[in-house]
């Protein structure tokens, strides 16, 4: 209800204003004030729609019920003195309501000038600058009440131009209290002008104190307060001299320019601090009321323009059929599209819609074949939408987050950030959002804005849309680039591997046959001259060729062990636990043979974690342990080392290798260590 209860007084206003609008028309009332009257037309819609669209979204803050008591009230103002005018040409000013509209035009004015400067003092936030300013909203509420009161029991006509004697007495006036109200309005006029002047100085107070998002949406509004302080201080000084009705055309220019500041400027302001720097964070409600608002605004032209070319032939017809000529309007189709352009382009400026960016971000994504292509896509989307100065798509790989999109690319790309945890890091950018999926963090969207558009909860939720639509984009890529990354990997193991043979055969075995070679020409030589000696250089090939022959058997067990193919896991694990220079302990159990891919990457996972522990853990026992069980092989390796944090390191090249050998074999691979509480090295591989 509150929600809905701010619109419905929104549309009984619009409703009265065509009512207005029908019998300005009828009574002529155009043709002597066009643009007075216009600029009023505009100032009822603005204060009404702008304090709806705050009033209906939010709670706590009377800024948006202040702004549609000023238009409501001028608007009441209006009608009732149009009402009046048509009652005196008709003959109906002794029917009551006649008198009670006459009785309302006299006090409702007070209703335009009060609210000005509790906005003054309240805007943006709704509260008072500080409990300092308590009084003076104190000395503001009574100054209008005992106005109030003063201009009801006003003895005399009432404040209407109907001509000479025309105008009925005040019901409500007390002629007794005639001088004492003299004096009321004179002090409590003055009163409430100077209330009005400090809620000006509180409003620059709270300017020079704001920061950030605050002073952004305070700046055009001190603008246009400061302007209309100035003009109501110069239209008081165009008016000295002049007495009762008389005028000057400084005077008349100068309170147009007030009433245009005072009507247009202080709501056009609060707009554009909604708009622009999303005060109350409105933008869908703002975009259809902007939408509707344009199209009442190009209707209304529309009419004028139409009342203009007829003249007194519309003024003749019946005032129902002027309204009905007026709804008929509403229905004008070009204006309505025209109308929802204007709006798309007030809220969200030259940046697309928040539909228009996700639409785009699914079309633009399902066309991108590339994992290189899809992120830089996704970050120029985004940095679209939100208006960003730079946008960059941050991509978990491994231990660390790398920027893989960035818009605009001006090859400035931020450097690897370490993951610490499972939380999402300190990113440079103003604003990060995570990306996950499955609660699983994959990356982050993050952005740059410009110092005089700063980030708001409306463009936030949208970078949130988009990193939700994200996770499944970066979770595809990451598997690609994991794959990429392995694939190199293996490459350069392979490579490595290559080399090592390589250096092996070349330093090892190579140089012992060639050794041989040399001492087998010198047997022959030495076989007829020197029997005894020939002897005995044949029992040292013996030897060489043992060496050599057990030097390429090493060889080949680092390749494949035969012992592994021969006898398998637990004894393959307790001959190289026997070579260990720390204490190695295999708890095998009872299990079988497996294929010889699943063996292999096993043993080698073991080895694997063996030497590490050797090199870093510094610790005094091992335990290598086996199971096999629900069609899967489990091997834990646990030491009572040093340990070291998992999440703080990234991890080696044998670390890298086993998780490398279990993902080639769809298992899994963990390592859960800490400071001073040793390592355990897990891993788990299907078999069949």
């Amino acid at each position: 209800m509150r929600r809905r209860l701010p619109w419905v007084i929104w549309a009984f206003a619009i409703v009265l204003e065509i009512v207005t609008l029908s019998l300005g028309l009828v009574n002529r009332s155009f043709q002597e004030d066009p643009f007075f009257l216009s600029v009023a037309l505009i100032m009822i819609a603005g204060y009404a729609t702008i304090g709806a669209l705050i009033a209906s979204r939010t709670s706590g803050t009377p800024i948006g019920w202040l702004l549609m008591a000023v238009g409501i009230g001028f608007l009441f103002g209006g009608v009732t003195d149009e009402y009046l005018r048509y009652a005196a040409a008709h003959g109906w000013l002794d029917l009551p309501f006649t008198t009670f509209m006459g009785w309302l035009t006299n006090w409702i004015f007070l209703f335009v000038a009060v609210p000005v400067p509790w906005i003054l003092l309240l805007f943006p936030s709704g509260d008072l600058p500080s409990p300092r300013w308590r009084p003076v909203g104190v000395a503001i509420a009574v100054t209008s009440a005992v106005l109030l009161a003063a201009v009801i029991l006003n003895p005399g006509p009432i404040d209407a131009d109907l001509g000479p004697g025309a105008a009925p007495d005040n019901p409500t006036g007390i002629p007794a209290l005639k001088s004492v109200i003299a004096i009321v309005f004179n002090v409590g006029g003055f009163g409430l002008l100077g209330l009005g002047f400090l809620s000006v100085v509180g409003l620059v107070l709270r300017y020079r104190r704001s920061t950030g998002d605050e002073r952004q949406q305070m700046r055009w509004f001190v603008a246009a307060v400061a302007l209309a302080a100035l003009l109501l201080v110069a239209g008081i000084v165009t008016s000295w001299g002049i007495e009762g009705d008389e005028t000057s055309a400084v005077n008349d220019l100068v309170f147009f320019a007030f009433f245009t500041v005072l009507g247009i400027g202080f709501p056009g302001a609060c707009a554009v601090a909604i708009l622009r720097y999303r005060l109350y964070d409105l933008d869908l409600v703002i975009k259809k009321t902007v939408l509707y608002a344009t199209v009442a605004i190009l209707v209304t032209i529309a009419f004028l323009i139409l009342a203009s070319l007829v003249g007194g032939r519309l003024v003749d017809a019946d005032p129902f059929t002027v309204v009905a000529l007026l709804g008929l309007g509403f229905a004008i189709w070009p204006a309505i599209r025209l109308a929802r352009r204007v709006a798309d382009r007030v809220v969200y400026g030259r940046r697309a819609t928040p539909y228009e960016v996700l639409s785009e971000f699914g079309h633009r994504v399902g066309e991108s074949y590339a994992s290189d292509d899809v992120l830089p896509r996704m970050a120029s989307i985004l940095a679209g939408a939100v208006g960003a100065t730079r946008a960059v798509v941050w991509l978990r790989i491994g231990g660390e987050l790398r920027s893989a999109g960035i818009a605009p690319d001006d090859g400035r790309a931020p450097g690897p950030v370490p993951m610490r945890g499972a939380d999402l890091p300190t990113l440079p950018a103003d604003v990060a959002i995570d990306v996950r999926d499955q609660g699983e963090l994959l990356g982050a969207l993050a952005v740059d804005m410009p110092a005089n558009d700063p980030m708001n909860p409306s463009r936030e939720r949208l970078i949130r849309d988009l990193a939700s639509q994200a996770g499944l984009v970066l979770r595809n890529v990451r598997l690609i680039e994991e794959l990429r990354a392995s694939r190199q990997r293996l490459v350069a193991a392979q490579d490595a591997e290559r080399r090592r043979l390589e250096r092996n055969i070349h330093d090892g075995a190579q140089q012992q046959l060639v050794a041989l070679t040399v001492k087998v020409r010198l047997l022959e030589q030495l076989t007829e001259k020197d029997p005894s000696k020939a002897r005995a250089m044949a029992a040292q090939i013996q030897e060489d060729t043992t060496a050599a022959l057990d030097d390429l058997r090493d060889l080949a067990r680092g390749i494949y062990p035969p012992l592994l193919a021969d006898k398998g896991l637990p004894a393959a694990l307790s001959a190289q636990a026997r070579k260990s220079p720390v204490p190695v302990e295999v708890e095998a159990g009872e299990i079988g043979r497996y294929s010889q891919d699943v063996e292999a990457a096993v043993y080698f996972s073991c080895l694997e974690a063996l030497q590490n522990v050797t090199k870093y853990a510094e610790a005094t026992r091992v335990s290598i342990s086996l199971e096999g069980s629900d069609g899967t092989l489990a091997f834990a390796i646990v030491d009572d080392g040093v340990g070291f944090d998992p999440a703080a390191r990234s991890p080696g090249t044998g670390l890298q290798g086993i998780a490398d050998r279990m993902d080639a074999l769809g298992g899994t691979f963990e390592v859960v260590s800490a400071a001073g509480a040793g390592t355990r090295v897990l891993g788990r591989v299907p078999i069949r």
